[in-house]
Formats: structure tokens, C-alpha cells, sequence
């Protein structure tokens, strides 16, 4: 008697990919066999996880050019995998440890994918990810070993309770930086057809403008989340040594001592003086980077704007709550986001260069 194929699954691309790694994650974690997932289905997966995941804005709107959709998709489920793999597993050093095995193995189905021999990835995020490869003939996989990268960074270096892991100097912060964030926006511009600098030096000055754009968008992210950061993770982003080369005056147990402490000015003043020349410095960054929507073409513009003026917006909330994130998060309401994607919308309905 023949034994019966396993039957095919369906995943819910609203469960954390954390609580899937008994179904679909390395074999040490798996309670089973490794379930057959088609293209298709995978691609749905993808596709459902850009949709319902929480952010500032959902990646796979129809603003994105058709003919991308599925390539968002499956660079967003990837980045997703990836960061959840890094950040969810918790904040003790087991924990750490954990995540250092999770991308180890996420690192190895990431070569699996751009193989050009082999059988292939058996992970749904990797099954679409490798057409997507297949379609972009100058996407490699470095973009996407910085970001592992990074995320291994996360768990050996910023940790709020270990004092010789703190970054030091502004300078490290920018470094983290170029592979936390930028390889998102150097895969998005050779999506749109933009070959990297090493290829056609000719784009150089649009993936300067990107690496900027993507840089004080996650600088912006540090600053929104201190609180979150520091009792969730275990992590502080905000370095001994500001941009000037002098001390921010922050230190973690500066932080750890004033979190529940919002009306102290003891601690409000230091947190808000240490925070603003950071903010400031953050906008020039933003700045830098705000040419680049008008460099490309009608199909990617809109999309590119509305993550950058999404990012702006959050640091003028910033701004406007005196910089005391410590004590409270800024973010857009749903009044806001509806008006940056309804000039986003109008960017692309009279393919304008700007708003």
C-alpha cells in the first residue's frame, strides 16, 4: 500500500510567524514534516501577510504598479520573517540565543533560494521570493544578508541590561542603519528596474537619495519607540555620543530610572534635551533623501513618497509632543494617513512628480 501524500495547507497570514515555526520553521523547531506548499500558495501567503499586518501603511496597495504587487509581497513577508525571528522571541539571553539559530536557519534558506541548482526552498516566504529573483535579474541576495545581519546585530549589540553592548557614538547608530534599513530601499529601486551602482554607475545618486530616505526612516523608529523598545526588547537605539560628537546625556539607566516617571523634570529635561539634536539631525537626513520620488517613474513615485512623507509626518508628531517619547508614542491617526494616500493617489492618477 502506497503511504498518502501529505495534504496541502493553508497558512493564515494573521498568525505571528513566530507561533508558525512548529509548522513551517527549522526542523528542531518543527512538531512534523515540512507540509508541501505550491507556488500559489505561497504567494497567497505572501500576499495576505503585506495586507493584514499592522504598520504606518500597508506595503501592497494597489498604488504599488501591478505588475510588482507579488514582488512587494514576497519582499515584505521576507523582511517580516526576518525581523519577527530577530525580535519575538523574547529579551533574555536564551531568548537571544534562540534568535541567533532562527536567522542562522533563515540565513540558509535565503542561499537555497538564489541557488540556480537544487531542489530548492521548502519555505513559503522562499518559494515566492525565488520567482521574484527570477524576474529581477540584478536582485541578488546581499541586500537581504545585510538585513540578517542586522538582526543578529539586535541580539549582541544596544541591550539595555548589558552596559559594554551600548552604542557608543552616533556613528554606530548610521552603521546599523545601512543594513537595517537601506537594503529595503536598494531591493525597491532594482525592483523598478534600477540596476545597483556596481552595475549601471549611472544610478549612484538614486541610491544615495534612497540610502537617506530608508536611513531617517529608521532613525525615526528609534525615536518613536524608546518606550517600547526598552521594556519590550530590552534595547536602546539612542547612542552615548550625539552627532556633534558630545554627550546626549542618555544613558539606560537614565532610562530605566525615569520610564514611569513622565513628570519629573529630573527626567524630562535631560531625556528631551539628549533627544532633539537627534530629531534635528534625523530631518536633514530625511531631507537628503526627499529628491528621490521625483527621479523615478509614474509607476514607483507614489509608492516612494508615501513611505518617505509617512516617515515625516511621524517626526513632526515628534516635534510636536516635545520630543518625550519616553513617556508616550506618537503616531498618525487614521485622519492623517487617509490624507497622505490620498495625495499619494492623486500623484499617480496625474503622474505628478510631487503632490
Amino acid at each position: 500500500m502506497s503511504a498518502t501524500a501529505p495534504a496541502p495547507i493553508t497558512l493564515d497570514p494573521r498568525t505571528p510567524p513566530i507561533d508558525l515555526l512548529p509548522l513551517i520553521g527549522p526542523a528542531e523547531e518543527r512538531t512534523g514534516d515540512l507540509p508541501p506548499i505550491s507556488p500559489a500558495e505561497a504567494l497567497a501567503y505572501c500576499r495576505g501577510l503585506a495586507t493584514t499586518h499592522y504598520e504606518n501603511f500597508s506595503v501592497l496597495t494597489s498604488l504599488v504598479p501591478k505588475h510588482l504587487r507579488d514582488d512587494f509581497g514576497a519582499i515584505y513577508a521576507f523582511c517580516r520573517w526576518a525581523d519577527d525571528l530577530g525580535d519575538e522571541t523574547g529579551s533574555t539571553p536564551e531568548a537571544r540565543a534562540r534568535s541567533e539559530r532562527l536567522l542562522a536557519w533563515w540565513r540558509t534558506s535565503l542561499h537555497e533560494c538564489f541557488a540556480p541548482e537544487g531542489p530548492g526552498p521548502a519555505h513559503p516566504v522562499y518559494i515566492a521570493l525565488r520567482e521574484t529573483a527570477r524576474r529581477h535579474e540584478h536582485l541578488t541576495p546581499k541586500p537581504f544578508e545585510d538585513l540578517i545581519d542586522a538582526f543578529v546585530q539586535d541580539q549582541r549589540k544596544g541591550i539595555a541590561s548589558d552596559p559594554s553592548t551600548h552604542y557608543q557614538t552616533w556613528a554606530e547608530v548610521l552603521d546599523y542603519c545601512t543594513r537595517s534599513a537601506n537594503p529595503v530601499g536598494r531591493i525597491v529601486l532594482t525592483l523598478g528596474g534600477h540596476a545597483p551602482p556596481e552595475v549601471d554607475p549611472a544610478n549612484a545618486h538614486l541610491y544615495a537619495m534612497s540610502d537617506a530616505t530608508c536611513t531617517g526612516l529608521q532613525l525615526i523608529n528609534f525615536w518613536q519607540d524608546v518606550r517600547r523598545d526598552l521594556r519590550e526588547r530590552d534595547r536602546v537605539y539612542i547612542p552615548i555620543t550625539g552627532p556633534d560628537g558630545g554627550p546626549t546625556g542618555i544613558t539606560p539607566d537614565l532610562l530605566k530610572d525615569c520610564i514611569d516617571r513622565p513628570d519629573d523634570p529630573r527626567c524630562r529635561v535631560p531625556f528631551i534635551r539628549g533627544v532633539r539634536p537627534l530629531v534635528d539631525r534625523t530631518h536633514e537626513i530625511l531631507v537628503a533623501g526627499s529628491p528621490l520620488p521625483g527621479s523615478l517613474d509614474s509607476g514607483l513615485r507614489p509608492v516612494v513618497w508615501l513611505f518617505g512623507a509617512g516617515g515625516d509626518a511621524i517626526l513632526r508628531a515628534v516635534r510636536r509632543m516635545g520630543c518625550a517619547t519616553l513617556w508616550d508614542r506618537p503616531r498618525l491617526d487614521s485622519t492623517e494617513k487617509a490624507l497622505l494616500v490620498g495625495r499619494a493617489w492623486l500623484m499617480k492618477r496625474f503622474g505628478a512628480s510631487r503632490p
